[in-house]
């Protein structure tokens, strides 16, 4: 009686065994369903296109689907907030831009989602080139001669952006602050509106997107003299940067992978390891560089961490410098 009894209990304690070992959720790979990316812009735009060329390089290396969902709105704190609501299990993931992480902190007094608290930043995907462009009649064929032609004619240099507190806009109050320029700002609900106003002369300046702004270079219609980003880019090697000829002048628009906080540590390491191979894919390169954007992973979630926190102070003090506000 006593070994029957004992071969039972045996039995049942094999039977158990897998549900009381230690790390046997772990076990389960990752990802074994489709994921969701978040993008906050509409389907077309230099984000939508990292994501949607990461996400077809994550499906066919992970063999499960990466859905992407635009989620347009609110310069892209819509999408923010709903990475923050999400469950932090790896399958619902944000495209973020700088806009809605290191901008909007310092812009709204109330946001629905705290970034260190909420979101863990993964790694980055691409950085989005934005160019200082002019209108023909400043007859500006540099940064330098920009300068001079505002100077000589001592008047405000009209400026558009795709709305108060985008990268576009705080390039132009940063321009100013840093050549002493006057120089006045017009906000426009998008940067295409922007453009049409500038390509006909109402504007002088402005610092939108190269892929959007790259047809009116081909045409003549504009004048491309820069690169916002401190250094050259690789995929306009001839093009100087701003900061060659203003010192310390450095805007980063970038978009980049986050996931909700207290996502499991193996899942974040998983994602940061296959976007950095996805990145580095021949085909997904062309592609993006094809859109204006220039492709690169962070080598670690803590130096990514790190460059959001510096670059979260570095708008800070510029919102505050320019005294910028939004209703």
């Amino acid at each position: 009686m006593r070994v029957r009894k004992l071969v039972r209990f045996i039995s049942c304690v094999a039977l158990l065994a897998p549900w009381y070992a230690p790390g046997a959720y772990a076990q389960t790979p990752y990802p074994n369903r489709p994921i969701r990316l978040l993008v906050p812009f509409p389907a077309g735009g230099a984000a939508d296109l990292a994501a949607r060329t990461v996400g077809e390089r994550l499906t066919a290396q992970t063999g499960q689907p990466v859905v992407i969902d635009n989620r347009p709105g609110a310069g892209g704190r819509l999408a923010a907030e709903m990475l923050a609501r999400a469950e932090p299990d790896g399958y619902t993931l944000f495209a973020a831009v700088s806009g809605a992480i290191t901008i909007s902190p310092s812009l709204y007094k109330k946001l629905h989602y705290d970034v260190e608290r909420d979101l863990m930043a993964i790694t980055r995907f691409a950085e989005i080139i934005n160019v200082a462009v002019a209108h023909p009649s400043a007859n500006a064929g540099s940064v330098r001669d920009l300068i001079a032609w505002a100077k000589a004619h001592g008047k405000d240099i009209r400026f558009g952006s795709s709305g108060v507190g985008q990268p576009d806009h705080l390039s132009g109050e940063l321009f100013s602050r840093l050549t002493g320029l006057r120089m006045l700002h017009v906000p426009y609900k998008g940067g295409g509106p922007a453009l049409i106003d500038l390509i006909a002369g109402d504007l002088q300046m402005m610092f939108p997107t190269y892929i959007v702004a790259l047809p009116h270079f081909k045409s003549g219609r504009l004048r491309v003299l820069a690169v916002t980003t401190p250094q050259r880019q690789p995929l306009l090697p001839d093009l100087p940067s701003v900061a060659e000829t203003v010192p310390g002048f450095n805007v980063s628009n970038w978009t980049g992978l986050f996931a909700p906080a207290r996502t499991p540590s193996a899942v974040v390491a998983k994602l940061l390891a296959e976007v950095n191979q996805a990145i580095r894919d021949a085909e997904a390169v062309k592609r993006m560089r094809g859109g204006g954007l220039e492709p690169g992973a962070s080598e670690s979630t803590s130096e990514f961490a790190k460059f959001i926190r510096d670059e979260t102070l570095r708008w800070a003090k510029i919102i505050k410098d320019a005294n910028i506000t939004v209703d």
